[in-house]
């Protein structure tokens, strides 16, 4: 199909099925948009934050400042980025992502994580989603993280692995677990899949979640990735916990 019957065709689904905000449904301008009054109650995320962790700071920092935690102990990923924190006005968003078939909504997603993953994207030679396990999998039907990564992917040429993780067991949801807890839950779970382990050998490898909460999933697959022999590894999440909001997360 040719750039201009292209045009045309999404003009004409436009007009069947006008694009719907994200969160409330109302008319939007574009499909994967919010309007203006749900955009203006989500929490976007950016500078100044932790170099390496990305935790927002309430005050400017310098370039290369670190939130005391990644001082205390350093993380096994380089850096992570997130879109907006994950709070009572974003939690809908991403709960039907995640939940409730809102599969529609990956586009739109993968567009603002590519945005604020600019930089890590740049960077990166492979770019691969957090993997759930093939029996949650099968009852979901789809991996939000692996929408994503296709998507950002898409924007950006660089080469998407879907499969380049797998998870070793099922571990539940991290829901209502603590941070200790949540850090024995998924130790070990994760590993490089063997038709990988060629491929990710000195590559940076761009980590892609929809939610980073304690970064006990992310701090494993990135341990994964290194024992692997990755150069580095990056992580950017859809959203990410800044302050405790509830245990609905998996």
């Amino acid at each position: 199909m040719t750039r201009s019957l292209r045009a045309g065709a999404l003009l004409l689904l436009d007009l069947i099925l006008p694009p719907r905000c994200l969160s409330c449904g109302a008319d939007v301008a574009q499909a994967g948009a919010l309007c203006g009054a749900c955009w203006a109650k989500v929490d976007f995320l950016g500078p100044p934050q932790c170099a390496c962790c990305g935790l927002p700071f309430e005050v400017a920092a310098l370039a290369g400042d670190l939130c005391a935690g990644c001082i205390r102990k350093p993380p096994p990923y380089a850096r992570c980025r997130s879109v907006f924190a994950y709070d009572p006005d974003s939690r809908g968003l991403v709960l039907a992502f995640k939940h409730a078939d809102r599969t529609d909504a990956a586009p739109g997603f993968a567009a603002w994580m590519a945005r604020a993953g600019a930089e890590l994207l740049a960077d990166a030679d492979i770019v691969a989603p957090v993997p759930l396990h093939r029996w949650r999998l099968f009852r979901r039907r789809y991996n939000q993280a692996a929408l994503l990564a296709l998507g950002i992917g898409k924007l950006s040429g660089r080469t998407v692995a879907p499969d380049l993780l797998a998870r070793r067991r099922d571990t539940g949801n991290q829901g209502g677990r603590s941070r200790v807890g949540r850090a024995r839950n998924v130790a070990g779970a994760f590993t490089v899949r063997p038709a990988y382990k060629e491929r990710v050998k000195g590559k940076r490898v761009l980590l892609v979640d929809d939610v980073y909460t304690t970064g006990a999933t992310a701090g494993e697959c990135a341990k994964a990735l290194l024992r692997a022999g990755a150069a580095a590894v990056d992580v950017l999440t859809l959203a990410r916990v800044v302050k405790p909001v509830g245990t609905d997360l998996g």
